[in-house]
């Protein structure tokens, strides 16, 4: 028996399935073989569903905020991060390791 390749599957395909276990209208395994997915995984995803289903009506549901951005220490990385780069090229160059064209 060969063993099939590890599958992804999107959000949207595994709200699809959930939202189909959940309605009940379907037993798990007949929604297995429909959607060609482990029984063990859809009662996961429908666990999964059930378990964030209070978020989506929860207070700041709208969208996670996104950390602020501290633009002055990526400008100061970026010049270090230079600063290192044009000591090692010298450095290289003298050595006779890099070539001057480039």
């Amino acid at each position: 028996m060969s063993r099939r390749a590890r599958r992804n599957h999107t959000p949207a395909f595994k709200a699809k399935v959930a939202l189909a276990a959940v309605k009940g209208d379907r037993t798990i395994a007949q929604l297995a073989e429909q959607f060609d997915v482990h029984p063990n995984q859809i009662t996961a995803w429908k666990a999964q569903l059930e378990g964030g289903a209070s978020g989506v009506f929860g207070p700041g549901s709208a969208a996670p905020a996104t950390p602020a951005i501290d633009v002055k220490s990526l400008h100061a990385k970026i010049g270090e991060l230079t600063l290192e780069n044009d000591f090692l090229e010298g450095a290289l160059t003298k050595a006779g390791l890099l070539s001057a064209k480039r």
